[in-house]
């Protein structure tokens, strides 16, 4: 059997249990969460009764069979959401997760697809703009900056490298947009955002042709503030710098088909890093694949890697891995 990914073992479990029991289980959970849950969800198919045991076996010794899972996967993933977020955010979860009704301020944009934040920000002040490509994660901020021209992702990311804290007028500048209030506290002082770091994480989440061009031009108006974006940016090739244990740890998140195709673009290096870290058969096995592998588009190569760095930043968020590489550890 295929090594299930964790996030496929929660959408098991979530689809073997009840509407109520699953949905009080997400109504504890974040935007992010619930977003890569119901994802995994829906791309859930052709579940093996033995992968069902298996997953259900690591959380209740008891449960022993369940079946049907897979099959009217939409209607049920819909009915629960609704009951555990509303009706409101579950429809919005088909594009992703919308508006939550119990979110303030920028929280509420974290609900929001990264179409939707780009045309609320778009006719705004460039530095209202950076302030909330700031707060977001990296992922949708990157995501977001895709649906911005080359000149105005420049400024944008420009600003957020200078960022270092936002006044309380700017926050209630924003607030005024989003036309909801902050806690006192939130608004009564100075909050931390931005910088190189939060630049550097946004630009590592871009695709790899806009993030070379925005690079670029970033070092051709501040080519200091370019290199120091660069020098925390965590790429594939510094995966060879995580320990052993790390490496480990990583591969058993990453599907093999991902891995392969990742690999086709890896230097030698990061290649031995890898097969040190499996069994021998399994070694044995990915070294034929990429021998076997037909030439790749640089693309999907790019989109592998891409894939593989997220989760890296996940478990590093997580204190499950500790990144290596150019300049401090990232996350």
């Amino acid at each position: 059997m295929t090594k299930l990914r964790y996030v496929d073992q929660a959408a098991i479990l979530l689809m073997s249990l009840g509407e109520q029991d699953a949905a009080e289980i997400l109504k504890h959970m974040g935007p992010k969460e619930v977003q890569r849950i119901g994802a995994a969800m829906t791309q859930l198919q052709n579940v093996q009764q033995n992968e069902v045991q298996t997953v259900i076996g690591n959380f209740l010794d008891e449960v022993r069979t369940l079946t049907g899972l897979g099959v009217g996967a939409d209607n049920y993933i819909r009915k629960m959401l609704i009951t555990a977020l509303g009706e409101d955010k579950a429809n919005g979860l088909i594009d992703r997760i919308l508006l939550g009704g119990n979110t303030t301020g920028l929280d509420t944009l974290k609900w929001m697809d990264a179409r939707s934040v780009a045309d609320i920000i778009r006719n705004e002040h460039p530095q209202i703009q950076a302030i909330v490509i700031a707060y977001l994660d990296a992922d949708q901020s990157a995501e977001i900056l895709t649906y911005f021209t080359e000149k105005v992702r420049l400024d944008i990311m420009m600003r957020v490298a200078s960022l270092d804290t936002v006044q309380p007028s700017a926050l209630q500048e924003l607030n005024d947009i989003l036309e909801k209030q902050f806690s006192g506290n939130a608004a009564s002082q100075t909050k931390a955002m931005g910088g190189y770091k939060v630049a550097a994480e946004i630009m590592n989440n871009l695709d790899g042709s806009i993030e070379a061009e925005l690079m670029d031009s970033i070092k051709e108006i501040d080519e200091d503030m370019g290199n120091q974006i660069q020098d925390l940016m965590f790429v594939f090739e510094n995966l060879k710098d995580v320990d052993d244990r790390g490496i480990q740890a990583l591969l058993r998140e990453v599907s093999s088909d991902v891995l392969v195709v990742a690999l086709k673009g890896a230097d030698e290096d990061l290649k031995e890093k890898i097969f040190k870290n499996m069994s021998k058969r399994a070694a044995e096995l990915l070294r034929d694949d990429l021998e076997t592998k037909p030439p790749m588009r640089l693309a999907d190569v790019e989109a592998a890697q891409k894939e593989i760095l997220i989760t890296a930043r996940r478990m590093a968020d997580a204190g499950e891995i500790v990144l290596g590489g150019s300049g401090e550890q990232m996350l």
